[in-house]
């Protein structure tokens, strides 16, 4: 007698969204659902346009990556979806003109998520209500892993390092902003000035000069009202570290390390250097660095994984200094899943190819308990 098919689990790849990351969550898309194994998982695409609809999206007439000349993609499905609550969570075709048509359950959802009203919690927040499982950070470590100022205020209470910076918000600007100058001038130049909430180097302005600090605040503030002010890592080296999370009472593991070394063209790791061809950035994987600094890198970007509360995966970047100085720059909850980007990079340099990663996030995700945890 033959023993009746298992249904594979039906993943929901959620992207898009409201935020300035918008085109870079659709990139980052596009690379896990060809990594999804259609033979083991049911893949549903769901895009969220611009201005927060949910749409059931084909990646076959809407190619989910970079153009010509560097064209970036959206979101432009039109047949309306939404998740419905129940014993088990479904997706739902919305139709003015008919009844709401059921798609099926929903076992996880895998938010390729980037920037405000995705990645900060605020989705994870609807699934946690919605009772379904999904990859990544949960609510508190996906909102504390947006806000920089946030973050970098709970690594200083673990006792780790991080920049000199100042916060300046509204609020305080209205307040004092004779003391806030100040307090940036303490800093010293140059600084970086950029959005508190805000992702892919949008907003971001080196200065070197104190009469450029008006225009970088205006700059990051199209971005977010809440601006963060970092004293900049003068000839310190950009080193990342990938982590993954234990499974079951395992301890979290970490990746080869990365550099990356930016062409004197550009000032920082901008938009351009992140995403389009390197022809200006060399990323190097894994990195050149000396075991005993290798070690206390990863040390530290498990302690700071463990210190926002994250779960599934994060990306962990690190200023280091030629005196041997590691200073923390920030934890990305969503890193980019883009050909380019470094979490995947640095997985395949430890020997867990895109594919396998992809997989095993999914299985993080299927094996947690719904609810607080």
């Amino acid at each position: 007698m033959t023993s009746p098919q298992r249904k594979k689990p039906r993943v929901a790849v959620v992207f898009g969204g409201v935020s300035s990351e918008h085109s870079i969550s659709c990139i980052s898309a596009g690379s896990v659902i060809k990594a999804i194994d259609p033979d083991r998982y049911d893949v549903v695409p769901v895009g969220i346009t611009r201005t927060g609809r949910w749409v059931l999206e084909d990646p076959a007439t809407n190619p989910l990556e970079l153009g010509p000349q560097g064209a970036l993609p959206s979101v432009v499905g039109d047949i309306e979806v939404a998740l419905a609550p129940g014993e088990a969570t479904e997706l739902q075709v919305r139709e003015r003109s008919d009844v709401p048509r059921s798609l099926g359950e929903v076992d996880v959802v895998f938010p390729v998520m980037h920037g405000p009203f995705g990645q900060d919690g605020t989705l994870q927040g609807l699934l946690e209500m919605m009772g379904v499982r999904y990859v990544g950070a949960g609510v508190l470590s996906s909102a504390v892993g947006t806000d920089k100022a946030v973050m970098k205020r709970l690594f200083t209470s673990a006792g780790l390092p991080v920049l000199d910076y100042v916060v300046v918000t509204p609020r305080e600007w209205a307040r004092d902003e004779a003391g806030l100058r100040a307090r940036i001038d303490d800093l010293g130049l140059p600084v970086f000035v950029k959005p508190a909430r805000a992702g892919s180097s949008f907003g971001i302005s080196r200065v070197d000069t104190p009469d450029q600090l008006d225009a970088a605040l205006e700059e990051a503030r199209r971005f977010d009202p809440k601006v963060l002010v970092e004293a900049a890592a003068v000839g310190a080296r950009e080193i990342e570290c990938g982590v993954l999370q234990g499974v079951g009472a395992g301890d979290h593991t970490a990746s080869e390390l990365a550099e990356i070394r930016i062409d004197a063209e550009h000032d920082f790791y901008d938009f351009e250097a992140k995403y389009l061809p390197e022809e200006n950035t060399a990323l190097d994987v894994p990195a050149d660095v000396e075991a005993g600094l290798a070690g206390r890198i990863k040390e530290l970007a498990v302690a700071a994984f463990d210190a926002l509360d994250v779960e599934g995966l994060a990306r962990v970047d690190f200023f280091v200094f030629d005196d041997g100085r590691v200073v923390l720059n920030e934890v990305e909850t969503m890193p980019g899943f883009t050909d380019l980007s470094m979490f995947p990079r640095m997985w395949a340099a430890s020997g867990v190819d895109y594919p396998s990663l992809v997989d095993r996030l999914i299985q993080l995700a299927l094996a947690r308990d719904v609810g607080l945890r």
